[in-house]
């Protein structure tokens, strides 16, 4: 299940979509100026989560489109059940517990505000990947 060429098939799928979620939670750490700690970290939980599955929902409607000449309703519920069994306990146990509290207490446990935010999105996404990229291959293997 792990080797190279996986871990190459996984970086192209996530890449884009990181890269957003990541710039978003950067720019969303702003908000401990103006608000809670807490508070921070549920709007940086909620704009990573906006930009990756922005991105996420954009790449898998361009792939479809390519495969398929016309946009069906049968092809959205298809590519909306495939994101849901790809992401969707593993996206429930992040935005709710995992991420916003990493989120916290990362800052907190460094001492260093942009050292926690960052490594609280990589102990995140750590737990999140793992079990996406689990489901992702469980789809796979189902066809």
């Amino acid at each position: 299940m792990f080797n190279k060429s996986n871990f190459k098939e996984w970086f192209d799928r996530y890449k884009y979509s990181e890269l957003a979620a990541t710039s978003s939670a950067l720019l969303a750490s702003q908000f401990s100026r103006i608000y809670s700690g807490l508070t921070t970290a549920y709007l940086i939980t909620f704009a990573e989560y906006f930009a990756f599955y922005g991105v996420m929902i954009y790449r898998a409607h361009k792939r479809h489109k390519l495969q398929h000449e016309k946009t069906t309703l049968k092809g959205i519920i298809y590519l909306i059940r495939n994101l849901f069994l790809e992401f969707g306990y593993p996206a429930a146990l992040d935005f709710f517990f995992i991420r916003p509290f990493c989120m916290y207490w990362m800052p907190i446990l460094t001492g260093n505000y942009f050292i926690g935010i960052v490594l609280g999105k990589i102990t995140a996404d750590s737990f999140f990947y793992f079990l996406s990229i689990v489901n992702y291959e469980w789809i796979k293997k189902k066809g």
